[in-house]
């Protein structure tokens, strides 16, 4: 028979498990008080390119690279393509058209799409890239430190760690600029995730099985 301790142990939460604290505009703010920024990557077609092209893009990329005084990472996301969106799209038309020969092309399309992703097993690519910014000068907000900012001085420690945090998403966000600068020049389009979008892409992260459920996100 399990221990009690064992139990309990299963029954943790797996958010308990989860590095991240809070996503709050957009940054990511992990448990140790460091923050992180993603940046949702545009692709190129490498293989297109003429060999002096190929060239220029790992030049110019290896300049990027070795200019960056912190560390970066590089994700890539691959995932099913969901068509759930396009099918109900097409039964809506299909619920509004008139027209009976119109309504078996239209059922038909959509069984045809529906066998072609199945059996085409087609799958979605997304790239990251997460800036990071580890403030070694400043407490986390964990345990003691998070009680003495919000302990008995109430509205002042708030607003001291409010200060704070802009101060960390200030030097965060000065490391964004030079990610997309230099991204830039090497014909690579990047936009950051904001918090909703940053809590979906966690979500699916942490949640692999529930991948076909629908997910509301309500952000405050």
């Amino acid at each position: 028979m399990p221990e009690a301790s064992t139990i309990r142990s299963q029954n943790r939460s797996t958010q308990e498990f989860v590095p991240i604290s809070e996503v709050r505009d957009g940054v990511i703010v992990l448990k140790d008080g460091s923050l992180r920024a993603i940046l949702l990557a545009s692709s190129i077609n490498f293989a297109l390119k003429s060999e002096d092209e190929q060239t220029a893009f790992i030049v110019q990329f290896q300049n990027f690279l070795n200019s960056l005084d912190f560390s970066t990472q590089i994700f890539i996301e691959s995932r099913m393509l969901d068509i759930r969106p396009y099918i109900a799209t097409l039964e809506v038309a299909y619920k509004s058209q008139m027209d009976d020969l119109m309504r078996i092309q239209i059922r038909e399309y959509i069984e045809f799409i529906k066998s072609f992703t199945e059996a085409a097993n087609i799958m979605t690519k997304n790239f990251f890239v997460v800036v990071p910014y580890n403030p070694s000068s400043l407490p986390a907000l964990t345990g003691s430190g998070a009680s003495k900012l919000f302990g008995k001085k109430g509205t002042a420690s708030v607003a001291e760690a409010n200060r704070t945090f802009e101060e960390k998403v200030s030097q965060l966000e000065q490391r964004i600029a030079i990610v997309q600068q230099g991204l830039v020049r090497c014909g690579v389009r990047t936009v950051q995730l904001g918090t909703e979008e940053a809590i979906e892409l966690f979500y699916k992260l942490f949640n692999p099985g529930e991948e076909g459920k629908p997910m509301s996100l309500n952000n405050e």
